[in-house]
């Protein structure tokens, strides 16, 4: 009873780690599947991160307690002649497994960006025909979400500048109006699965600086 225990105690600890990160790991598996749409199908479990970490540390806390604490007696009888599989599910290292795992869920948001190639400007445009345009958006909870908007935005022609930011809920995008306008930029944050609620125009002097999520290449 109790090695089920610990192989239950180490499940449910995985689980919850992949809960508290599918806001973000979901994304970025909209990208690479191709399925851009899906990108903010679970960015309704962001309020609740914080209580599924919470939880995923409890969990393993009292798995690793259960696994290194002393037995209360020797246990001698046939029934630890278990097959190598089920010792294994019950072992330290299987548990040390499963707490790697749930760690590199846990911080996936942190190093997301790696997973989206390096986006770069269109170029130089007229002054009469740079825009700057914010948008507000809807659903963003993490630096996956701003990389996914970003890497949309930038595969139209014209875009010059951007900054995406989950925090303020928003995406700076200066453009060459001659070859995109404001509605296809909406268009393509909103094929993301994130939804445009408002946009404003802006002065197109203002310079986008110390952006969470730029056009100029990264080296990843």
């Amino acid at each position: 009873m109790n090695n089920n225990l610990k192989s239950k105690t180490a499940s449910a600890g995985i689980l919850a780690a992949i809960a508290a990160s599918l806001c973000c790991i979901t994304p970025v598996l909209a990208f690479l599947g191709g399925v851009g749409g899906i990108a903010a199908t679970f960015s309704w479990l962001e309020p609740f991160r914080p209580y599924l970490i919470g939880i995923t540390i409890l969990v393993l806390g009292f798995a690793w307690y259960q696994q290194l604490k002393p037995s209360k007696q020797e246990i001698d009888c046939d029934c630890e002649e278990e097959t190598g599989k089920t010792k294994f599910l019950h072992s330290k290292k299987f548990l040390g497994i499963v707490t790697v795992v749930a760690l590199f869920m846990l911080t996936f948001p942190s190093y997301s960006h790696v997973f989206y190639p390096a986006t770069q400007n269109s170029g130089i445009a007229v002054a009469d025909n740079v825009n700057l345009v914010e948008f507000e958006i809807k659903g963003m909870t993490c630096t996956g979400c701003e990389q996914h908007v970003n890497y949309e935005v930038h595969q139209l022609p014209g875009i010059l500048e951007t900054q995406v930011s989950y925090e303020n809920a928003n995406a700076l995008v200066k453009f060459d109006s001659s070859k995109v306008n404001e509605e296809k930029i909406k268009d393509a944050i909103n094929s993301t699965g994130y939804t445009v609620i408002s946009l404003h125009k802006k002065n197109p002097a203002e310079m986008i600086s110390n952006s969470t999520t730029t056009s100029k290449p990264e080296n990843h």
